[in-house]
This record gives structure tokens, C-alpha cells and sequence, in this order.
């Protein structure tokens, strides 16, 4: 994990110093008289899978010093949380990793449940309810992924694959939500409905589907000879670095360490459920791909068992509960609030007013596609936070580019951003 460190001015002109730096990451680049030559890469390029800039300094085609100028979509979510109750700010989670909404509001609602004491007493059928929502957010986000880094390197063919069955988890989404992009469908305390009839049932039809896709995906790269030599000690991570940068997800999983939140600090019913840890071996692009074509079969895996555990089944309507009983966390249902005055009066604070927080701090991260998804919230009380930082894997697993793109050709700079799959939204908040 990536850890703080305070940097201390004995010398009051060193402070000035630093001060008065510029901000332009460009003025970091040296001026070498024309032996180098400095590029923009971004904002605006499709292979920087968003509003990312990198400045690059070349000799010939080999990149000597690499700068991400992160920030062209920063939007103030942190602060922004600070002025909302805390179900209002579930729709902005949907815009961190809007590869993966789903999973982004379970996230967030966890880290609160778990400053109201409530994250491990949740229905069970609520939980299971929440996994299956993460790992069909999951396959998503890598089906895009792994579509969008086989196009950048020449293989449009993949892209088509990857996208049709992505377009089925935004049917089954919209079907569940109402949305298919900005889905919203996370409460604190619960989710907002349950499952709809048929739902279930289709998903593990399509459980079948993904899987017989990825191996029309792995028979159109994993020996792809032109796909091999475009990644394969290409853009190494050392396990070391990997450490030591704060990396997490199939980026660090890539350079061999077998490190998952969902394993190693379970949350919700993962601990009920067996699945694998796919690792690397070399840290390459190569591996990062490898890594995440399995990941995505390990997720149908557990969606598998999801449903097959789910309590009260999932062929017919359940009457197990999908949120908490206590009605100053979780609204009551419409009917009760119109003939009890008590509900009334649970509905009226908790729109108005928002859930009553205890004073405290806590963090809570969750295995998200990219990456480690943390929320730390700060309480003073009341229905608002006093402060809200995410820790958004995106922004963490970019702090590395400065040190492995060096030595690399320019071409191979497309092959290096596709791997490490980030999305801007999430990096710059």
C-alpha cells in the first residue's frame, strides 16, 4: 500500500523554493538543444483512454523521460461530498470508474454501513445480491479493457467480441436498475429493489455465452504472434516496484503477488465463495492481459455460486429482505409512510436531514476492476461528512509510467497505457 509522507523545510529558502515551482509538468523537462526532442501525448489521443497528457522526451524513438499530466477531468467529487447527505453522493460514485458503476456504489455504501456499524449485519440476501452486481461490473470493465488494449496494438477483430457481450451486462443492468450507464442502484443500508423475474436465470445464460467468447478471444491472441511480440517484455513491473508504487488489482496481481481485498480482508459473502487468484510472472503486458482474461472466468465462477447460495433462490419472487429493518437508515416502504406517523417521520429526517453518523473516521477498500477502491470518511456527526478521500486505483496505477516507459519505443507506449486499463474519471475525481 502506498503510505504519506511529510516532507519537512529546515531551510525557510528551501519552502520558498518549492513554492515558487512551477506548476507545468512540461518545465521538469530539460532543455537540451535540440539533442532531444519533447512530445505531447494527449490530452486529446485515443490511446490515452481518456483526457490523460503525457509529456515524453525522445532520442530517436526511444522515450529517455515520461510525465502524466493528470487533472483535465477533475470535477471536486471530495469536496462535493462534503455539502450532500451520504445517499445523495451515490450517483457521483457512478462517475469514478464509469466502466463499472455497479461496483463503485457497493463500494462507497460499504464504507458508510461500516461508520454506522451495520456493513456486517446486512441481509444475506443482499449481499449475494451486491457480488453478483460487482462481478457483472467486473467482467464489463475488462471486457472493455481487454477490447480496447487489443485494438490499440491492431486487433480490431477482439474489440467487436468483447463489445457485444459487454452490451448484455448494459441490458441486464437497465433491466435492474433502470439505467444502463449511471446506475445508481446501491442504498446505504441496502440496494434499492430486488431482483426482477427472469433476471437470474438470463445472466447465467450469459454466463455460458462470456465464456465461450473468451475463448474465441484467447484463440485470436494468446498465440497471436504479432499480439505476443507487441507485449511480451513489453512495459515490465517488478514485483518490487509494484509494491512500493501502491499498486493494486491485475496491475500488481500481473507482477506476482497474490495480493485481492475480497481475499484478504473478505467483505460481504466472499468469504463463503471459492475462486482463484490469477498472478503473473514477469509483470509484462503480456501478463496484465493474462490476468485479466482469467480474472474475468474466476468472476463467472463466483456469479455461478452467487446464485446458486442466493437465500430465498433466484427462479421465483423471495421475500427475504435486500435491506436493513431500521427505518433511520434505510427508507421505509411508501405504503407505511402514508399510514404510520413513526415511518413519516423516519422519511421526512432521512431526505431532509440524511442519516445521523457517529462521530468517527473509518476506511473501507473494496477489490474493484481497476484496483483497490477505498473510501476514507471522516464524521463529525449528522448526515454529511466532514471529509471524504477516495483512493482511486486509476490515479495510483498511473504513478508509475514515469518509471517504466523510459527505454521504450514510442510505439510501444499504446501497448503500456491499454495494459494498465485506468479511467480518467476515477484518477482525477
Amino acid at each position: 500500500m502506498a503510505t504519506s509522507q511529510t516532507i519537512e523545510f529546515r531551510d525557510p529558502g528551501a519552502r520558498a523554493a518549492a513554492t515558487a515551482a512551477p506548476a507545468n509538468p512540461g518545465d521538469a523537462m530539460q532543455d537540451l538543444h535540440g539533442d532531444k526532442l519533447v512530445l505531447n501525448m494527449g490530452p486529446s489521443h485515443p490511446s490515452t483512454h481518456g483526457v490523460l497528457r503525457i509529456l515524453i522526451e525522445m532520442d530517436g524513438e526511444t522515450i529517455t523521460k515520461a510525465i502524466p499530466d493528470l487533472g483535465y477531468l477533475h470535477r471536486g467529487d471530495e469536496k462535493i461530498a462534503e455539502n450532500m447527505t451520504y445517499n445523495q453522493f451515490i450517483p457521483y460514485t457512478d462517475r469514478l470508474d464509469y466502466l463499472a458503476p455497479l461496483a463503485n456504489n457497493v463500494a462507497y455504501a460499504l464504507a458508510v454501513e461500516k461508520l454506522l456499524g451495520i456493513h456486517e449485519t446486512l441481509p444475506l440476501r443482499c449481499q449475494y445480491i451486491r457480488v453478483i452486481c460487482c462481478e457483472l461490473a467486473r467482467i464489463s470493465a475488462h471486457l472493455l479493457g481487454l477490447g480496447a488494449f487489443a485494438m490499440d496494438v491492431g486487433a480490431l477483430t477482439v474489440f467487436l467480441h468483447t463489445f457485444t457481450e459487454r452490451e448484455k451486462i448494459y441490458n441486464f443492468a437497465e433491466w435492474l436498475t433502470g439505467a444502463r450507464f449511471t446506475t445508481s442502484y446501491t442504498r446505504i443500508g441496502g440496494v434499492t429493489r430486488d431482483l426482477p423475474a427472469g433476471w437470474a436465470t438470463k445472466v447465467l445464460k450469459f454466463c455460458d455465452e462470456v465464456l465461450a467468447t473468451l475463448d474465441d478471444v484467447d484463440r485470436l491472441l494468446t498465440r497471436n504472434p504479432i499480439f505476443v511480440n507487441r507485449t511480451r517484455g513489453v512495459g515490465v513491473i517488478p514485483r518490487d516496484r509494484a509494491i512500493a508504487y501502491g499498486l493494486t488489482g491485475p496491475n500488481l496481481r500481473g507482477s506476482g503477488v497474490d495480493y485481492d481485498v475480497r481475499k484478504a480482508t473478505p467483505y460481504l459473502c466472499y468469504k463463503d465463495l471459492e475462486f482463484d487468484i490469477p498472478v503473473g510472472a514477469v509483470g509484462d503486458c503480456y501478463d496484465r492481459y493474462q490476468v485479466r482474461q482469467e480474472e474475468m472466468r474466476q468472476s463467472v465462477r463466483i456469479l455461478r455460486q452467487a446464485m446458486e447460495k442466493l437465500p430465498g433462490g433466484y427462479e421465483n419472487a423471495s421475500h427475504e429482505p435486500v435491506q436493513v429493518a431500521d427505518g433511520k437508515i434505510f427508507l421505509p416502504p411508501k405504503a407505511r409512510v402514508m399510514t404510520s406517523m413513526e415511518e413519516l417521520i423516519h422519511q421526512f429526517m432521512l431526505v431532509t436531514q440524511g442519516i445521523n453518523a457517529p462521530v468517527g473516521e473509518v476506511y473501507f477498500g473494496a477489490e474493484n476492476p481497476k484496483g483497490e477502491l477505498g473510501f476514507y470518511i471522516h464524521s463529525r456527526g449528522g448526515g454529511t461528512p466532514h471529509r471524504l478521500k477516495i483512493r482511486a486505483p486509476s490515479f495510483v496505477n498511473l504513478s508509475i509510467l514515469p518509471e517504466i516507459l523510459p527505454g521504450h519505443l514510442m510505439s510501444d507506449v499504446v501497448a503500456i497505457l491499454g495494459s494498465i486499463d485506468f479511467v480518467m474519471g476515477e484518477a482525477d475525481r
